[in-house]
């Protein structure tokens, strides 16, 4: 996310700045489902096309992960994990969590307790399914990770990634009992993003295919998402559950989050400033609104309502409210980065480059 961005003063192509943002704001779309009471809503009504529509809607997030780790992986490959890089994702992480702790608890959102200090003051919370814990712990293996990828012939590469793969992808599948955390698996996703910058296939690099694979997989994962909810309503049990796409380490959410990754990689759009500014906020936009179980509360379910509007539009509710949670986190990210990153980090490298 945050941590491959690089300091050379070489402006990045746009292509993959327009797929962070696309994909932050699939992410907020899971979110605005998921995380706001609509689900018990959704489970009752099924199959209206109100509940169809949402839980198409809100799919998404855990293939949008899977990108964001395979952007990482791309850029990061070839690159070198400094101590700025490092320092910026924490800084931006402890200020988050350190600001929000402290308006939620004057709001009355957040009780003081020993837990609750703990919580806001440690970047790192557990290591079980939170993004941004699991991230900052996989983005310190990155420098290790990088070695054995040096050191791996192409061979060997494919056959580590078809290990992972068969370990914590398929057998997953089998109904075989797997245990694993997000860092495992964002290795996994690395060593792909890797292998796809070291020896891409000929097929990788063809906006014409990777554009045929996206919109197949696109409309598989739809499938998979109907059907399985139909499936599962007919069993008798939560239609909520999006069986192929359920987590990040499913076979068709990685198949999809990589085809999607090669089509923007592959597109040909130049530079736009105005892109790239605002895909400079996308993890902001994550740590903004995914903040804490207080900024869900406060969000989804007591300032916008969603579930509230499930009765009315909420097509059109669905579609505004995510589109103005993003623009209101980059616009606060956008304003941090320039009041407070850049100066700081100024400081920082002044000092830095001194002692070089």
């Amino acid at each position: 996310m945050s941590g491959e961005s690089s300091t050379i003063s070489k402006p990045r192509n746009s292509n993959l700045e327009l797929f962070r943002i696309i994909v932050m704001l699939l992410i907020v779309a899971h979110h605005y489902v998921v995380n706001s009471g609509l689900m018990p809503i959704v489970t009752a009504d099924f199959p209206s096309a109100k509940s169809t529509f949402l839980i198409l809607f809100g799919c998404w997030g855990k293939i949008g992960i899977d990108c964001f780790v395979l952007i990482t992986g791309y850029f990061m490959c070839t690159s070198h994990i400094t101590l700025r890089k490092g320092l910026k994702l924490l800084l931006q992480v402890e200020f988050y969590k350190i600001v929000f702790f402290s308006i939620f608890l004057a709001s009355g959102y957040i009780e003081l307790t020993p837990k609750t200090i703990f919580k806001s003051i440690m970047p790192i919370t557990g290591l079980n399914d939170g993004f941004v814990s699991c991230y900052i712990v996989f983005f310190c293996f990155i420098p290790f990770l990088n070695i054995l990828i040096k050191g791996m012939t192409k061979k060997q590469h494919q056959v580590l990634i078809g290990l992972c793969l068969f370990a914590f992808s398929v057998l997953p599948q089998m109904f075989v009992p797997v245990s694993y955390s997000y860092v495992t698996w964002f290795m996994v996703v690395y060593f792909i993003a890797a292998y796809f910058r070291l020896y891409p296939p000929h097929w990788s690099t063809s906006v014409k295919y990777t554009g045929l694979a996206t919109l197949g997989c696109i409309v598989a994962s739809l499938i998979s998402v109907r059907g399985g909810a139909q499936l599962f309503c007919a069993l008798g049990k939560s239609p909520s559950y999006f069986l192929f796409v359920a987590d990040s380490n499913k076979p068709l959410a990685i198949t999809t989050a990589l085809c999607a990754f090669l089509f923007f990689k592959n597109l040909n759009i130049g530079y736009s400033k105005i892109i790239n500014t605002i895909a400079a906020s996308a993890f902001g936009v994550l740590l903004i609104h995914a903040n804490s179980d207080a900024m869900r509360q406060w969000l989804w379910k007591d300032t916008l309502g969603n579930a509230g509007y499930y009765s009315g539009n909420i097509y059109l509710h669905a579609i505004i409210s995510i589109l103005v949670v993003y623009a209101i986190c980059t616009l606060i990210d956008f304003i941090r980065i320039q009041l407070l990153e850049k100066p700081v980090f100024k400081i920082i490298d002044s000092k830095m480059n001194k002692k070089v």
